[in-house]
Order: structure tokens, then sequence, then C-alpha cells
């Protein structure tokens, strides 16, 4: 064989098995929402995915690092939202903050398990804890945007901690809009206008969704 032939050889071998990598996240992604972390085993995301038996403990040790890798690839899905919202200089930075808090709540709404996987992998997780601070350094950045460097680490910790509160509060039903008829689009925006008006005094601008 060739030196050519080799390196073509690995080369397909290395795309197989990123594809492989896809497939079974993908798998594992759906089992997740459809059931939750006890629907997610190596052995039934390999069915899921259609690979060989022993494919998935090729690319994962045991079932806590294939949901590890769901988290991190959750966390970096977010961040990448937040990064294309501040990339939009025609809006203006209460509304940007608005939407990017709501990348939260929306996710915990519309994959509540794999919400809740996020926030409950070990903080400790080396891979875990770079995706988690990304999203969290575009938080800041999107909060600096509106109330300066200066404040931004303050108020970022006040509006990752309260959206974080409304999607956990509506994911547990605690949160019912006939108790207090408000929804979490309102609390968001009441959230970030309040502190426009604080750090600016000026009257903040018309929500958003």
């Amino acid at each position: 064989m060739t030196l050519s032939t080799r390196i073509s050889f690995m080369g397909t071998r290395l795309e197989a098995a990123a594809a492989t990598r896809v497939a079974l996240v993908r798998a594992a992604s759906e089992l997740l929402d459809e059931g939750g972390p006890d629907s997610v085993t190596l052995r039934a995301v390999g069915s899921r995915a259609g690979v060989s038996r022993g494919a998935p403990y090729g690319h994962f040790d045991n079932k806590d690092g294939l949901l590890t890798a769901l988290a991190v690839d959750a966390w970096k899905s977010a961040a990448d939202q937040v990064i294309q919202l501040r990339a939009d200089s025609t809006t203006a930075p209460d509304v940007r903050l608005e939407r990017a808090l709501m990348t939260l709540v929306a996710l915990g709404r519309r994959q509540p398990h794999l919400y809740a996987l996020m926030f409950s992998t070990p903080a400790d997780d080396p891979e875990t804890t770079s995706a988690a601070s990304r999203l969290e350094d575009e938080f800041l950045a999107i909060v600096a945007d509106l109330v300066g460097t200066s404040d931004a680490r303050r108020y970022g910790a006040l509006v990752m901690a309260s959206a974080h509160g409304i999607a956990s509060l509506e994911l547990s039903g605690h949160l019912a809009p006939e108790k207090w008829h408000v929804d979490g689009e309102e609390l968001v925006h009441t959230l970030v206008a309040g502190i426009r008006s604080g750090t600016h005094g000026a009257t903040p601008t018309e929500h958003t969704s």
C-alpha cells in the first residue's frame, strides 16, 4: 500500500468515525427528548443509530460520557445562537439581551430533558466547563453592551440566574399563567427593562419577542 493510499484510507476511516459519532449523538438526543435520561443507554442509542452493538463503546466510555456529550453540544449550540444575536447591530442592546435570555427559556420549553441535563452535568468536567463558559462570556458581552463593562458581571449573574429560574419554574409547573397572569417572555422583558431603566434612566424600548 502506497503512502497516498494509506493517507486516503486513514482519512476515510476518520470521516466514517466522525459520521458514526454524529449519528450516535443524534440518536441519544432523540431518546432523551422522548423519555429522559433513563431512556438513553448505549445499546438503545446504537440500535436507534443503526450501528453495530459495539460501536457506541468505541466513542463513549459509558452512559455518563454520552450524556455529557449531549450537554456540551447543547451549551455550544446556545452559545452560537447568542453570538448571532450579539452580531445584529441593528437591534437595540436591551432587545438583544431579552432575546439571548429567551434562548435558555425556549430551550427549556422545547427540550426540557436536555435543558435539565445541561445544568445537572458536573461543573468540574473540563469540556462542560469550557462550553458553559463560552455561553456565559457571550452573555457577559451582551450585558456589557447595555450596562457597561464595570457592571457587566453583577448584572450578568442576575440575568442568567433569573432566566434559569424562569425556565426551571416553567418546567416544574410552578409558573402557571392562570395563577401569576404572566409568562416567561413578560418576566424577561420586565427584568431587562428594569435594568435598562436603572442604569440609563431612560424609558425601556417596547418588548420584542
